[in-house]
């Protein structure tokens, strides 16, 4: 029986657990003493609780994180309860901040804030050889107190690196997560990497040679998860470099990326690579350079529009870009333009987000003058501001999940554009935009995309009640229905767009793991 369990919930099964492979490969000497265990936020927490007490542990480590955090904190109340002398280690960004006023932080016997790479090995030791850690101490109600232990950031020279402990079964069916750096320059006030200094990068040599060892076992895709991946250029044009040598059909990697900063050297290295080998995701967040200011966020927002236009224009790079609707001080008619100018610039998809309030995160500095509410509930997604009512917040929540059902499915290409390009955007809506500032060429007055799909997005959710379980046969129906009744779009015309749909689907290759943008 091992001593030590390492355990998290993840998002989804396709998803592995970086962290645990982290803490697990610098346990050292308890390495042979240690069992990680994997389990899902569709489980049942009981069965998750049989499984761990089944091993008979000593100690038990649960990663915690804004997806788990519900089921981590009834997780931790079982182990207590059923078994008091278990020692139980939370730690992860979700308890790293604010756990005085967590049930969970009280609940378990140590919290680690921070990195705890090499903490946790540190305090199971001191554990199994009965000794005594203390530093501060969260006073509770009853005899228990739980102990935070912070965990100062490790030099990436001080880490043994995890990938391989990624199993056949992982490199086959989930996604791979890499990471070449750790923290992050800018200070955007709704982000925990903000909190995340100093840069620091791992070793080149040791990385790329980990990186070989997984492209030999057979790993195809990689995500990296580095919040800046193009802030060093040498470091990000060595890994890009690596990667463009070993191409092969079928390798594809995703990177998080900076929107103004894609100097020649790299651009030059990823023009060479064909199409679908890359997916960027790419954080514009807010067009509006007052709210930008506002929440600290400092981005040049021609020169982002400049490299996204470069990328669509001249290169194979799968842009999957970011808004958040919910700022305080955005409105919907700003977070409308920016939605637009972003349209504008055709990446392939773009994901809204609503504002959440992630625990540290100085973006609560707002509250009082933006009047923002959050659920108390994670994923803590805002509920309304002073510019933002809450009937009007939830048009916006649905309208980001119906977006991704059709525009960024991959279903409704060619139909997605004809719900505004038809549209005269009626209820109120601006009736037009202008596009100047997007394209650089000479204005042109269309049809709002946002306000366009918005009105798409009403009616939708008049017809079917749902934002999910929607069957892509009924979507399908629907779309089609919207786009002859309400765009008044010739029958002929509609017909022909899913014969164009269903052609499309047929000859294009397979969506490079679209899956691995989704967090």
């Amino acid at each position: 029986m091992p001593d030590i369990i390492l355990t998290t919930l993840n998002a989804k099964y396709a998803h592995c657990a970086f962290g645990l492979r982290y803490l697990m490969a610098n346990l050292g000497d308890l390495q042979p003493r240690t069992k990680m265990i994997e389990f899902d936020i569709n489980q049942r927490t009981l069965d998750v609780t049989e499984r761990i007490l089944a091993h008979e542990p000593q100690i038990v480590g649960i990663g915690v994180y804004i997806w788990n955090a519900a089921q981590s904190a009834e997780l931790v109340a079982n182990l207590k309860r059923l078994r008091p002398n278990l020692t139980v280690i939370v730690g992860g960004p979700e308890v790293s901040y604010e756990v005085e006023q967590q049930p969970i932080c009280h609940e378990a016997d140590y919290v680690i804030t921070g990195e705890g790479d090499l903490a946790f090995a540190q305090l199971c030791r001191k554990i199994l050889k009965g000794g005594a850690f203390s530093d501060r101490a969260l006073p509770t109600t009853d005899a228990a107190r739980s102990t935070i232990v912070p965990a100062p950031p490790p030099e990436f020279d001080r880490l043994a690196l995890p990938y391989d402990l990624y199993t056949a079964e992982d490199i086959a069916h989930r996604v791979i997560y890499i990471e070449a750096s750790r923290g992050c320059p800018f200070e955007c006030e709704f982000c925990l990497s903000s909190l995340d200094v100093p840069i620091r990068n791992a070793p080149l040599d040791a990385f790329l040679t980990a990186m070989q060892s997984l492209l030999d076992r057979g790993v195809r895709q990689f995500k990296f998860i580095d919040r800046t991946f193009n802030l060093n250029i040498k470091l990000s044009s060595a890994i890009l470099q690596f990667f463009l040598e070993r191409h092969r059909p079928g390798l594809f990697a995703h990177f998080e990326m900076i929107p103004d900063r894609l100097p020649e050297p790299l651009r030059s290295l990823i023009k060479q690579f064909p199409p679908g080998a890359l997916q960027f995701e790419i954080g514009i967040q807010t067009f509006n350079e007052r709210v930008a200011a506002l929440i600290s966020r400092r981005q040049d927002n021609t020169k982002a529009e400049e490299n996204l236009r470069w990328l669509r224009t001249e290169t194979g790079v799968h842009i999957h870009a970011d808004l958040i609707a919910g700022l305080p001080g955005e409105d919907v008619d700003s977070f409308a333009a920016g939605f637009d100018r972003l349209v504008a610039l055709r990446p392939q998809e773009i994901q809204v987000g609503l504002l959440k309030r992630l625990r540290g995160t100085p973006i609560v500095r707002h509250d009082r003058e933006w009047q923002m509410v959050y659920s108390p509930h994670p994923p803590h997604e805002v509920l309304q501001t002073k510019s933002i009512d809450f009937f009007t917040m939830q048009r916006l929540r649905r309208f980001s999940r119906y977006w991704d059902l059709v525009a960024n499915s991959g279903n409704f290409v060619k139909a997605t554009p004809r719900i505004w390009s038809g549209n005269n955007c009626r209820a109120g809506a601006p009736p037009a935009i202008d596009t100047a500032s997007a394209t650089g060429a000479v204005a042109l007055q269309t049809p709002s995309p946002f306000w366009s799909f918005l009105q798409f997005s009403d009616w939708l959710y008049a017809e079917t009640k749902q934002t999910h379980a929607i069957a892509l046969a009924r979507l399908k129906e629907l779309v089609a229905r919207y786009l002859a009744e309400k765009i008044n779009l010739p029958e002929n015309e509609v017909s022909s767009l899913f014969d164009l749909e269903r052609t499309a689907s047929s000859a294009a290759p397979m969506r490079q793991a679209k899956h691995l943008a989704k967090r």
